[in-house]
């Protein structure tokens, strides 16, 4: 086991990046809202007019529905529930830019092949150790939270700089 800290983080891997984070559940309304005060472009992927969507644009965010946020992004946080994941990815496939990185925060979908991603996209895992209220609550006191950090593919080269730029907010 490898252990990080922001020493190892290469702030430039995502700065000009649009990440769409799929879902606004516990841990999407965490990412986000921390990506955001980090000062990435973050735009949130919900159903128009759903809960997620009404939550998010009344805490100031950006919000599309999960196959407009995700044409634009070079980074999609899929964020949704496991079992929700493989019709999402479906949905939004060939929407994704070459070279973009789709990260999970659960390995499931990945690990048992229910969503099988292009070749030509990174493929990361960012999974915090706590839930969402706790991520967004150590992010707002200065620190973090653990995660765990893994690569599944690399097709630009850059996948682990981004997955780890990503955990470091």
């Amino acid at each position: 086991m490898k252990l990080y800290s922001h020493k190892d983080v290469d702030k430039k891997a995502l700065r000009a990046a649009r990440i769409a984070v799929m879902g606004y559940g516990s841990q999407g309304r965490a990412h986000a809202l921390n990506l955001k005060d980090s000062g990435f472009d973050v735009v949130v992927g919900a159903r128009r007019g759903g809960p997620g969507w009404k939550k998010a644009k009344k805490d100031g965010l950006s919000v599309a529905e999960p196959t407009r946020a995700a044409h634009a992004a070079d980074l999609v946080a899929m964020l949704v529930p496991d079992m929700a994941q493989k019709s999402l990815y479906q949905s939004i496939e060939a929407q994704l830019k070459p070279g973009a990185t789709l990260l999970f925060a659960h390995g499931f979908n990945i690990h048992f092949k229910q969503i099988k991603p292009r070749k030509d996209l990174d493929v990361v895992l960012i999974a915090p150790k706590g839930p969402g209220d706790l991520v967004r609550r150590q992010y707002q006191q200065g620190r973090g939270v653990p995660c765990l950090i893994a690569v599944a593919q690399d097709a630009t080269g850059k996948a682990h700089a981004r997955a780890l730029a990503y955990a470091h907010g």
